[in-house]
């Protein structure tokens, strides 16, 4: 095994601990709505809490991993990883639990700062592979905790002695929060066995700490030429600060700065992390009940493990710009059959099942409903919603959707997990790749950290309205909106990304154009770009 390879190994472990962290609450929303008594904006607050986190720490993330080096920054990072889990699993209040989360998303800087690592470390014709390596282990972390809350579930249901003895019936929510320390520790741990990225050593004056670190990934004529080539990059000096912030948004960075902007917002606005963190609550809707949702959300990792395989597989051979467009086309597709197939869903009340509903906790009260039939979900909820108390809703939901809904569950579990596929292909990996291509070595990290606040603030959005959407808007009509999304997203990318497949991270800041603010090549570049997005620089 390569140095090179070991050190993305390690330092993907953070994607790993993070999609761990983020999917985990799909299990634990439904329970902390009924424990806390959480309204629709609460049990979304739950969800997207981390997600408020990782803005700030998006801010913060490039900066001090400019200031105090990518190995530092990820230390950091885990530390604060075992701290959430700690403190989620113990929450008695839902503003502790929603504290605590937060804390946790302060660690989704790790999404900026591993993919930056990686390709500092890595080799140019192999860069995006090792790139992709972290965003496999974000979906390894997606489905260990789909896997890990099933199985909880599960033994919360049985009578294993041990099982009963540690709690796991009655703090069933606290385990699969709590679950998290074990990966979270390893990789706090694992992290003193990597050395600095050997192009920050150099960006700080530290060359011969740079030559002993890129002497074990490369050639000595290699590793001569790489330090030429960075050197020459950062001739015109480090930027730092407020005057970093200002070239980024200057002039000879705007295509680039657009061109980041765009992939960074299509990653979330075409919805993947409602799926991901409600997969559970989407396949409910299809009326199969609390079981069969927890084991159909284990199949969405499973699904994102196999395609982010098959996308590290073709980054490097195939190219960024057609897995992008490959994938948005897929979303189009998958979105359109979840909203046809709810489109004809109808909701009743069984008249053969009045027994089992005026059982329910306040099921008397649902009697005049019984046998009324409805076009779409959020009639059928509004009319339960007006006989039934909040926490009388929560309680039964799930089991009134599993007895009205008759739709083609078998065709939404196809459109979900063919969104799914689509994503981890395409949008998920891809984007990290070229946002740890694109940008100057110079600027990298504070560009990184803008296009991540972007990209976070957007995924908040997404998580916090999903539920209200589902009340307010229907399934159809947020799907309909993420397919929309999707259809706007094929367009710019398709207009606007150049291909970088193959080349070094100094080759496409010349390609960019970006090297010098005030050159000629920059805006040539730029005037050709407007022109024609695919110029001869930039294919």
């Amino acid at each position: 095994m390569s140095q090179a390879l070991r050190y993305a190994l390690i330092v993907s472990l953070g994607g790993f601990v993070f999609g761990f962290d983020a999917s985990v609450i799909s299990g634990v929303v439904g329970f902390t709505a009924i424990e806390f008594g959480l309204s629709d904006f609460q049990q979304g607050m739950v969800v997207s809490a981390p997600t408020l986190g990782a803005i700030l720490a998006s801010f913060l993330a490039g900066p001090m991993a400019d200031r105090f080096g990518r190995r530092s920054v990820l230390k950091l990072i885990a530390a604060l990883y075992v701290i959430s889990a700690i403190c989620s699993a113990l929450a008695t209040t839902y503003t502790l639990l929603v504290f605590a989360r937060f804390i946790g998303g302060l660690a989704f800087a790790s999404l900026h700062i591993a993919p930056m690592y990686i390709a500092e470390v890595s080799p140019a014709n192999t860069r995006g592979r090792m790139v992709s390596i972290n965003q496999l282990n974000i979906m390894l972390g997606f489905s260990a905790a789909y896997f890990a809350n099933f199985l909880i579930l599960k033994l919360s249901a049985s009578d294993l002695a041990w099982a009963v003895i540690m709690g796991v019936d009655s703090h069933t929510w606290r385990w699969m929060l709590g679950i998290e320390v074990i990966p979270a520790l390893m990789y706090l741990l694992l992290l003193y066995f990597i050395p600095e990225s050997p192009r920050w050593l150099l960006l700080n004056g530290r060359e011969n700490e740079a030559r002993n670190v890129f002497s074990r990934l490369m050639t000595q004529e290699a590793m001569n030429t790489q330090i030429s080539c960075i050197q020459e990059s950062v001739a015109q000096g480090r930027q730092s600060g407020l005057l970093a912030v200002r070239k980024l948004f200057s002039r000879p960075m705007r295509l680039v700065l657009v061109l980041g902007l765009i992939v960074g917002i299509a990653q979330q606005i075409t919805g993947i992390n409602a799926v991901y963190f409600y997969a559970p609550a989407i396949f409910e809707q299809s009326g199969i009940g609390t079981d069969a949702a927890f084991s159909q959300a284990v199949w969405v990792g499973v699904i994102n493990i196999l395609f982010t395989l098959l996308a590290m597989y073709l980054i490097d051979r195939v190219g960024r710009k057609p897995l992008m467009l490959a994938g948005l086309a897929g979303v189009v597709i998958s979105m359109t059959m979840c909203a046809g197939s709810f489109s004809h869903a109808t909701y009743q009340l069984p008249e053969e099942q009045r027994q089992q509903i005026l059982q329910l906790d306040g099921g008397q009260k649902l009697e005049p409903l019984i046998g009324s039939r409805f076009q779409d979900d959020v009639a059928f909820k509004n009319a339960i919603k007006s006989l039934l108390n909040h926490n009388e809703y929560l309680n039964n939901q799930s089991a009134l959707l599993q007895m009205s809904i008759k739709v083609d569950a078998k065709m939404v579990l196809v459109g979900i997990l063919g969104f799914v596929a689509s994503f981890a292909f395409s949008l998920g990996p891809v984007m990290w790749v070229l946002l740890s291509e694109i940008f100057p070595n110079t600027l990298r990290g504070v560009a990184i950290s803008c296009i991540g606040v972007a990209n976070s603030a957007v995924s908040y959005v997404v998580q916090l309205a999903f539920p209200w959407e589902l009340a307010h808007l229907g399934i159809v009509s947020t799907f309909s909106i993420y397919g929309g999304f999707a259809v706007l997203g094929f367009i710019l990318v398709a207009w606007l990304l150049p291909e970088t497949k193959g080349k070094t991270l100094e080759h496409l800041e010349k390609d960019f154009g970006v090297k010098k603010e005030g050159a000629n090549s920059a805006g040539s570049v730029l005037i050709s770009s407007s022109r024609n997005p695919l110029s001869e620089s930039a294919r």
